[in-house]
């Protein structure tokens, strides 16, 4: 068995896992250690970098301890170390990739730099053993793309946000409405009590041929929404939360079945397409729920990482590290590899400036 310890910190959750194979080639997950952050920064109603850093240099020495008891093994029983090189919160990068350089250093293990989105891209061939190609719906706190999976390190990108990701549209409407940090999940929690038809949200780009994402304006009907309704009571917001979570779905769905012919069109022969959702947002219920909808109606197979394989962890390091190190590609100068707080899962793709922003969007 072929076993890999992967370290995460590439924002607010500490973490380290172990991965392998068992003897019929079959993955194992066999550890899975995540300490969270979310005490420390809801204060602030969102991640602090500095706090951030701090918490995983206090904490990821026992994190990773925790994964190897839990896993029965010693650090020299693994064949391989990964930490996420990027993209993310630049301290908290140095702290995972400072720490697993210096174990493989010291054990005399290959070390493996890992893309965060390659993570994120792999899981489902970690818990569905899906084979290549695939589509990809990344939707987490910082990136909201399709991409095209045609194997390890072969990634296209079709379509992203040209403005706010995903994930920052939940933590932001979550602000708007005074709920408790993290936003998503309480947003998600509040719409089970509201009507998703009370409020006629528009769906960003809906119907337009080009696939990518919008979610600013989204943002902004919810702002003078609340503004126009203000005081709130409990039903004003549950029924805000319920139908920005319906346009949200809906929004996905339409941007989404862009992809699909394009899809078909390069694999006629594929008799068994597949989307995959992965990242925070695809936790969701309601997003699953819709994106399952029109992969039924479409023919396709909708793959969705069990939740607590959806945010940030390191059990998606270790594996994308391992089908790596399988393949022998490891890098050779892996030692002196430096943090990406920037890193596009496709860097071949042109940036997409929207309006509103002065950068690109990886």
């Amino acid at each position: 068995m072929t076993r890999v310890l992967g370290i995460e910190t590439s924002c607010d959750e500490t973490a380290a896992a172990i991965v392998g194979r068992d003897a019929d080639g079959a993955p194992k997950i066999l550890s899975n250690v995540i300490l969270s952050q979310i005490k420390e920064h809801a204060a602030f109603g969102g991640v602090v970098p500095e706090i951030a850093a701090r918490a995983h240099v206090e904490a990821l020495d026992g994190v990773i301890e925790a994964a190897l008891d839990e896993a029965g093994l010693a650090l020299g029983d693994v064949d391989g170390i990964a930490a996420t090189a990027g993209p993310g919160l630049i301290g908290g990068l140095i702290v995972g990739l400072t720490t697993g350089k210096a174990l493989a250093a010291a054990c005399g293990k290959p070390f493996l730099p890992v893309n965060h989105l390659e993570g994120h891209a792999l899981t489902a061939r970690l818990t569905d053993r899906l084979n290549f190609p695939y589509l990809l719906l990344l939707v987490s706190g910082g990136h909201t793309q399709i991409v095209h999976v045609a194997g390890i390190g072969r990634y296209e990108r079709w379509a992203t946000t040209i403005d706010d990701a995903l994930g920052e549209a939940f933590d932001k409407t979550a602000k708007l409405l005074s709920l408790p940090y993290p936003g998503g999940p309480s947003v998600e929690k509040a719409a089970r009590k509201g009507d998703p038809t009370r409020f006629a949200f528009p769906r960003p780009l809906k119907g337009e041929k080009r696939p990518d994402f919008s979610f600013s304006g989204l943002k902004t009907a919810v702002r003078r929404l609340a503004s126009e309704l203000a005081p709130l009571s409990n039903t004003d917001i549950a029924d805000i939360c319920a139908s920005f979570q319906m346009a949200v779905a809906e929004t996905l769905s339409d941007r989404v079945a862009r992809s699909f012919s394009r899809f078909r069109a390069d694999y006629p022969e594929l008799v068994d397409p597949a989307l995959v959702v992965a990242g925070g947002v695809a936790a969701n219920a309601t997003v699953r729920r819709t994106l399952e909808e029109l992969c039924r109606r479409e023919g396709f197979r909708l793959v969705a990482p069990p939740p607590e394989l959806c945010g940030d962890n390191a059990a998606m390091i270790a594996w994308a590290a391992l089908e790596r190190l399988e393949r022998d590609m490891v890098p050779s100068d892996g030692l002196a590899f430096a943090p990406r707080p920037r890193w596009p899962l496709d860097e071949q793709s042109a940036p997409v400036i929207g309006a509103g922003k002065r950068g690109a969007k990886a």
